[in-house]
């Protein structure tokens, strides 16, 4: 009687609070239900609950020890793991050792994974993602017209080099750390546009808007900085990349043709290390 595994069982006792099965398995039940009798027989999943006993259900997981499916995490544990649900009365942990290194981009209540089941030296179920392996012998051979089509879907491994999601038509996509402008969670369901089309089939995947629409949403940003400090920031063309990219989340070439575009239109100037608004400077003199 192996955590993980489906039985089908002989009812022994029932109890005030469930049945007694074959193999010294209880069988919570403490609605009174299922309305077993002793010697009937009755299909359950079994696992291990709080004290480590094994217990059946007779709710039946579409995960398995050998079987994929998406589970949905239901709460984080910083130091320990993040808690899946699979469809039976106790939530799996998906251990720290399975998730990334950096806690800021573990899944979030809501957020799903493809896992398996496994268990541990003290027979306790776990819940494992799927490997890049797994989905390599899965995922659907993309064609050149997706490209700058847009793409929706989840991920299922990050790096510091970037994230690779599963999209919702089974296509793979590598999303570069140039092309967003925050890194995604484990999990986490996105969307973007293709801007690649690998040989392998696989696609390379731009959170980011097109330029245009990029440009304005960094102009909007400068404008927000100014509204929130008076008409005036200690930010110009001439400013250093990492305080660009700290202050707006952004590259400096992306924060200069913002600024240009901002000064073509009329709303802005530079002076003495500054960017002023003119509406601000106008009011000042």
């Amino acid at each position: 009687m192996k955590a993980g595994t489906v039985h089908t069982l002989y009812v022994m006792q029932d109890t005030e609070n469930g049945y007694w099965l074959e193999n010294d398995v209880f069988l919570p039940d403490p609605d009174e239900k299922l309305m077993l009798q002793r010697g009937q027989t009755v299909k359950v999943f079994l696992y291990a609950d709080k004290k480590g006993n094994i217990t059946a259900t007779t709710r039946i997981p579409s995960i398995g020890l050998d079987t994929y499916d998406w589970a949905e995490v239901t709460g984080t544990i910083s130091g320990l793991g993040v808690f899946v649900d699979i469809g039976i009365p106790k939530q799996i942990l998906i251990s720290i050792d399975d998730l990334p290194y950096l806690e800021r981009v573990w899944p979030m209540e809501g957020d799903k994974l493809l896992v398996k089941l496994e268990t541990d030296k003290k027979g306790r179920l776990l819940a494992v993602p799927a490997s890049e392996r797994f989905f390599e012998a899965y995922w659907e051979f993309a064609s050149e017209d997706l490209i700058n089509q847009s793409i929706r879907g989840r991920v299922y491994r990050t790096s510091r080099e970037g994230s690779a999601i599963i999209s919702e038509n089974g296509y793979r996509g590598f999303i570069h750390h140039s092309e967003r402008k925050q890194e995604p969670r484990l999990g986490e369901w996105v969307d973007g546009r293709v801007i690649e089309v690998k040989d392998d089939g696989s696609v390379n995947v731009s959170l980011l808007p097109m330029k245009r629409g990029l440009m304005e949403e960094d102009a909007d940003a400068i404008l927000a900085q100014l509204d929130q400090n008076g008409g005036v920031i200690p930010f110009t063309d001439k400013s250093s990349p990492e305080a660009i990219r700290q202050t707006f989340n952004t590259s400096k070439a992306a924060f200069k043709r913002a600024l240009g575009k901002l000064m073509k239109e009329g709303k802005v100037t530079q002076r003495n290390g500054k960017t002023i608004r003119i509406d601000a400077q106008e009011n000042r003199d």
